[in-house]
């Protein structure tokens, strides 16, 4: 699939000819640098290349920007999947301040999750809730840093739904082994973002033409895995450092359990009041007893004396 990141640099490439002086310096920077371009005000990027802030405004619109945001946005979409690690450890150090580490980090996510609110389509998760809910069997998969997700996601469905199977992907022939009998009316779950998994693209690519509701989790539109989901949940996921920022994609996934879990709010009531009485019969947590915890006191201040 053409994504429109890798149309710009062939459409820079392909118009350098027309391109003036001033342009030109500009369009190799960003042929050559797109990864620090994309997070370079139009200000900044013409005092990096020698031209004024109105010569980079202009050069956007050259190419076919409505304004300069509108470049900088799909130049990140380009190095979403682009840059390695040690590139991106190069990127982000330019926008976290070393001085305080963990506010820079925390505001960044706590922006990521504004975003995510602003863009995400509520009939589209709605409809994804749908599916899930009629679905006679529901795979869910994730591999690399989206496994933790994965593995979140089936924790709450294996507690609501007796349908799930949560695909373990050690390698891939595993993987197809796995997911072999989807076919319609199940529901293929697959979550992945930049950079984006092949094993997951290709699971998600082989539950569609089995018949299956696909339902992705992602960062975009463009993304590969969108192209074969017919439900994508966009949820932001920019990185910081060489550390892919899931704060987003988790709460999207919080919002899809809760979601099923208010509509199968008399059956996930059933199944967490037998649970308790199992957690208790089997002591899975420290029991919170204040009288004992007061004996205990008592018991220690007498020795004491």
């Amino acid at each position: 699939m053409e994504t429109k990141s890798n149309d710009l640099i062939r459409k820079i490439q392909s118009s350098m000819p027309s391109f003036s002086k001033g342009q030109k310096l500009i369009a190799n920077f960003i042929i050559n640098h797109y990864g620090k371009a994309a997070y370079m005000t139009a200000a900044r990027l013409g005092e990096e290349v020698g031209v004024s802030e109105s010569t980079v405004v202009r050069f956007a619109s050259e190419i076919g920007f409505d304004g300069y945001p509108k470049l900088q946005k799909v130049l990140k979409e380009l190095i979403k999947s682009k840059l390695t690690s040690v590139q991106r450890m190069e990127v982000s150090s330019n926008r976290i301040s070393e001085d305080n580490i963990i506010k820079s980090v925390l505001q960044s996510d706590m922006e990521k999750i504004k975003l995510t609110l602003e863009d995400i389509d509520t009939s589209t998760f709605n409809n994804a809730v749908e599916s899930i809910l009629n679905a006679r069997k529901i795979y869910i998969l994730g591999v690399r840093s989206s496994a933790p997700l994965a593995s979140f996601l089936g924790f709450y469905f294996n507690l609501i739904f007796d349908n799930v199977r949560l695909v373990h992907t050690t390698s891939v022939s595993e993987m197809f082994e796995q997911i072999i009998y989807a076919s319609e009316n199940d529901v293929v779950i697959g979550i992945s973002f930049p950079r984006y998994s092949k094993r997951t693209i290709n699971a998600l690519r082989f539950g569609k033409r089995r018949g299956a509701t696909v339902i992705s989790i992602t960062d975009s539109l463009e993304s590969p895995l969108a192209q074969y989901s017919d439900h994508s949940l966009i949820a932001r996921s920019d990185m910081a450092s060489f550390v892919d920022s899931l704060v987003a994609p988790l709460s999207v996934i919080n919002a899809l359990i809760v979601a099923i879990g208010i509509r199968k709010k008399n059956h996930v009531y059933d199944v967490f009041e037998n649970l308790e009485k199992i957690w208790e019969e089997y002591q899975v947590y420290e029991k919170h007893d204040e009288h004992n915890e007061h004996n205990e006191a008592v018991t220690q201040k007498e020795t004491d004396i």
